[in-house]
């Protein structure tokens, strides 16, 4: 049985020595530097001492700011994120972003598809998948520990939203 153990119960030279040996085991055997036991994989703020650092994660670099961008996360309220949604539309915008990384992907989607009903499917979709890289930064929180930053890679979901031009002859169609 491997037991995992818990960087904050730990002193502050007993994880200076620990990050030693991991950084060691972890040269030898190539593991991520999340990968305490071998074949046990752990939440990095499981590891984080919370008085004496704080996670600071910081959003990808090249990420679109325009007004008719919508970043979808989960702790925003969804009828909120669907209102917005729903005024840029009814403002003028004829295309609107919705974009959602990592778990907020299932909500990005559903939000597309939530205004796509309520508009009554005149909305047409392009969706478009990728992968984007994160940083997170460690902050000291005491004056003995050096800052540090960790990086990853999380999925992301870009959906273009746009209304479909209506022509005179589908116009025509539509009435007979």
């Amino acid at each position: 049985m491997v037991k995992v153990l818990r960087l904050h119960s730990l002193t502050i030279k007993q994880r200076k020595n620990f990050k030693k040996m991991a950084e060691s085991k972890g040269k030898q055997q190539n593991k991520s530097k999340d990968t305490i036991s071998p074949g046990i994989k752990t939440d990095i703020q499981e590891l984080i001492d919370k008085e004496e650092h704080a996670l600071r994660k910081r959003l990808p670099v090249k990420l679109p700011k325009r007004k008719n961008d919508i970043y979808v996360h989960r702790k925003t309220d969804f009828k909120a994120q669907m209102l917005r949604c729903q005024k840029l539309l009814d403002t003028g915008y004829n295309m609107i972003f919705i974009h959602g990384i990592g778990m907020a992907v299932n909500r990005a989607i559903n939000l597309a598809m939530q205004l796509n009903e309520l508009e009554h499917g005149t909305l047409e979709m392009e969706v478009n998948t990728s992968t984007v890289e994160l940083s997170s930064d460690l902050e000291a929180n005491v004056d003995d520990l050096d800052p540090d930053s960790r990086g990853g890679i999380n999925s992301a979901v870009h959906i273009r939203l746009f209304r479909l031009k209506k022509t005179e002859s589908s116009q025509k169609q539509a009435t007979q």
